[in-house]
């Protein structure tokens, strides 16, 4: 019997295990992380993707790395590397490649990503929600 992995279940895994590398940050970052990911879906669904993005990245701490950073390169990774949304092929391998993947894509990229960043988050904020204790 062949062993048939859902995309949903490729969400989990991937979600999961950024939580686990959240949790290995230590400090306040796992709790802000927390917060980013609970707040992101309806900043995507009040601004679109790359307002919400946006916002995400000018808030960040360029110099080092902080929960809104971690976030990017999650989202980054999932939708660029895992699921190759993207038709020219893009690395996820800084911050801003997300950033650059939705000015440089077009409307079709924009809506397929904008419904696969809030199904992977919906991931996100329950495995947030189980493992990273809020004060």
């Amino acid at each position: 019997m062949s062993k048939h992995i859902t995309l949903d279940q490729l969400r989990a895994k991937d979600a999961w295990d950024a939580v686990k590398r959240v949790l290995k940050v230590g400090g306040n970052v796992s709790q802000e992380y927390s917060r980013e990911v609970k707040r992101l879906p309806i900043r995507i669904r009040t601004a679109g993707l790359g307002q919400a993005l946006g916002f995400l990245y000018a808030k960040s701490d360029k110099r080092s790395i902080d929960a809104k950073n971690l976030l990017l390169e999650d989202l980054a990774k999932w939708l660029l590397v895992e699921r190759k949304l993207a038709k020219r092929p893009n690395s996820a391998s800084d911050r801003s490649a997300i950033l650059r993947a939705i000015v440089d894509g077009d409307a079709e990229f924009l809506r397929r990503a904008t419904g696969e960043a809030l199904m992977y988050l919906q991931w996100l904020g329950r495995f947030t929600e189980a493992e990273i204790k809020q004060d």
